[in-house]
């Protein structure tokens, strides 16, 4: 039998009755056997319109037969059994029930994505998941519940964005950090270097890394007085780490070793996000930006460029130690604004 880990919430009508009757109706499925349950936990709701009521909110695991199809299908008749309709995106809900983990199963399909995309930061999912299994591992992080809300709880409330070219990770940053009321982290590069790196990227590579590794490392230095009292939530327009994955795209074998040394020793000392955002749109979408914005040398860009700097970065991103990601998509923003918002929320 598979073990699974399922979330459950609602903020309508007798909340505490619709949910002992979702869990109890999944219990008495001939192919699922309740393994634990956890109490019950009061929050306020994330995302969607205002004036919702708080809901309740829990977590079971559970051993089944079921395929993790069949299980989906199972819990979405069961939230249509109990009243669930499905209107508006994080609106008010009888019932809502969320396949988290089926074992150590990915699948990304248009009907399942596993793990859930975005448990893994959300406090209200992983408190309650955490009296279930707190070690149940996490697949695509490779941590496990405990750990995820351990660095809810420990780490500094910052959040890094990073992404290829002209995805608009500063628009991003900036319009996030006012809506949030947070605090703006920017990097910044001389205009004249930056153009001589576009025209020739691995003759300028290394003057233009190491001066970003440098910069960045002094923006995100931990014993600073903006990190050691944080009074508010930052966001930057880059990502530590993103370093290392331009590096390797750029430098030839050598230099990429002594910036390796380098980029080590400079990220012991640097304040490691509490989420990680990617922001990605297709090739040729990135590419018509990039003519749009018309900067120096940057028309010699081209698709393959752009392909090796994302397969980089899913390197880093990929690593063990690099914690939780949420992915969005480049373009408008005013969806990615909302939901990075409401993943700024659910981690508080």
């Amino acid at each position: 039998m598979a073990h699974c880990l399922i979330a459950l919430g609602s903020n309508l009508g007798d909340r505490l009755h619709t949910l002992e009757r979702a869990m109890d109706g999944l219990a008495g499925h001939p192919e699922f056997r309740l393994v634990a349950r956890s109490r019950w936990h009061e929050t306020q709701p994330i995302g969607g319109a205002r004036g919702q009521g708080d809901f309740l909110n829990g977590a079971l695991l559970g051993e089944t037969t079921l395929s993790p199809q069949a299980l989906l299908q199972t819990m979405q008749d069961m939230e249509c059994r109990l009243g669930r309709q499905r209107t508006t995106p994080w609106g008010p809900r009888a019932i809502d029930l969320d396949l988290l983990l089926y074992d150590q199963w990915v699948i990304e399909s248009p009907s399942l994505v596993l793990p859930h995309p975005r448990m893994a930061w959300r406090r209200f999912v992983l408190e309650p998941a955490a009296e279930v299994a707190p070690a149940m591992v996490h697949p695509t992080t490779g941590w496990t519940i405990a750990r995820l809300l351990r660095h809810l709880d420990t780490s500094l409330p910052y959040v890094a964005i990073t992404g290829p070219m002209a995805a608009g990770k500063s628009e991003l940053a900036r319009r996030v950090a006012a809506e949030v009321s947070g605090r703006l982290v920017a990097e910044t590069c001389d205009p004249a270097r930056l153009a001589r790196w576009c025209a020739d990227p691995s003759g300028n590579a290394w003057g233009v890394e190491i001066e970003f590794l440098e910069q960045r490392a002094r923006l995100l230095a931990a014993g600073s007085p903006e990190w050691t009292t944080p009074r508010m939530v930052a966001l930057s327009d880059f990502w530590f780490d993103q370093s290392l994955a331009f590096a390797r795209v750029w430098l030839g074998s050598d230099q990429f070793e002594d910036f390796l040394g380098r980029w080590e020793v400079a990220r012991r000392g640097v304040v490691q996000p509490r989420l990680t955002v990617f922001v990605d749109a297709p090739t040729q979408q990135l590419l018509h930006r990039i003519r749009q914005r018309k900067r120096p040398g940057e028309h010699r860009w081209t698709a393959e460029m752009l392909d090796r700097i994302r397969s980089s970065l899913e390197i880093e991103l990929s690593q063990p130690d690099r914690g939780p990601v949420l992915r969005l998509a480049a373009g408008d923003h005013g969806p990615a604004v909302e939901q990075l918002r409401a993943a700024i929320q659910a981690m508080a």
